[in-house]
C-alpha cells in the first residue's frame, strides 16, 4: 500500500514544483511547451521517474529529456529547497506522448461534429 506521504510527494513533484522549475531552465533543448504528466516514486524514496510530454510531439520531448538530465542535478537541489525533504530522488525523465495525442484526438473530434451537426432532426415523432 503507498503511503499518504508518497502520494503527496508524487503530486507536488508533478503538478506544482516540477513544472515551476521547468519554466526557469533556459536550456534551448527544452521545449517550451513541455508539461509534466505525472510522476511515478519508488516506495523508498530514492528514485522518481518524471514523465514528460510536448504539444509538439514525442521528438521534442525526447530532446528535452536530453536538457533535463543535463540539468537533474540543479533540479534536485530545487526540489530539496522547495519541498523541504532531506534527500530528493534521483530523477529519471521519461520522453510521453500523451499530450499530442490528446490534441489529435480532440481534432479529430472536432472534425466529426460539423457532420453531426448537419443530420437533420427527424420529423416522423412530430406527424404522429
Amino acid at each position: 500500500e503507498i503511503s499518504c506521504s508518497l502520494v503527496g510527494s508524487e503530486m507536488c513533484i508533478r503538478d506544482r514544483e516540477m513544472t515551476a522549475i521547468l519554466r526557469e531552465l533556459k536550456d534551448p533543448r527544452i521545449d517550451p511547451m513541455l508539461t509534466v504528466v505525472r510522476a511515478e516514486l519508488s516506495r523508498d524514496l530514492s528514485d522518481c521517474k518524471i514523465f514528460v510530454s510536448s504539444l509538439s510531439g514525442k521528438d521534442a520531448a525526447k530532446e528535452s529529456c536530453k536538457g533535463l538530465d543535463s540539468a537533474a542535478g540543479y533540479i534536485r537541489r530545487e526540489l530539496l529547497h522547495r519541498l523541504k525533504i532531506r534527500r530528493s530522488p534521483v530523477l529519471h525523465f521519461v520522453a510521453d506522448d500523451s499530450i499530442a495525442h490528446s490534441a489529435e484526438i480532440d481534432r479529430m473530434l472536432h472534425q466529426i461534429q460539423p457532420a453531426v451537426e448537419d443530420i437533420p432532426e427527424d420529423d416522423s415523432t412530430e406527424k404522429e
